[in-house]
């Protein structure tokens, strides 16, 4: 995979992540969940929904031109992504074992593009 689509790749990856605490923010913004205004005007969801509908779509053009088993082991990526963003912007903690499964997935991330 060249640096044009792995630089693509991952910012689908961030955008994905990203896409999560907007989610997240959204959940958390939320006061009276059965009251459909505030989910239809929420604009922490409307901008996660956007940002994931964009994502999808640069996705798509991802898969057009990376095979598949390159382009999706680098979806692994959001399993370290968004528990750290959720650290650094949400405050949540993050745990050793996260790291270490992060620490995992990067080497699994490594050895698929050595593979390739």
């Amino acid at each position: 995979m060249n640096l044009l689509f792995s630089s693509i790749t991952i910012l689908c990856v961030l955008g994905i992540s990203l896409g999560q605490i907007l989610f997240k923010k959204s959940a958390n913004s939320i006061t009276d969940a059965s009251n459909w205004q505030h989910w239809v005007f929420n604009g922490w969801l409307i901008a996660a929904l956007a940002l994931y509908g964009i994502t999808t779509l640069v996705w798509i053009w991802v898969l057009r031109n990376v095979p598949l088993h390159l382009a999706y082991s680098f979806m692994g990526l959001a399993f370290l992504l968004v528990p750290c963003l959720g650290w650094l912007l949400l405050g949540e903690p993050v745990r050793w074992p996260t790291l270490a499964g992060g620490a995992l997935i990067l080497a699994g991330i490594a050895l698929t593009s050595l593979a390739s």
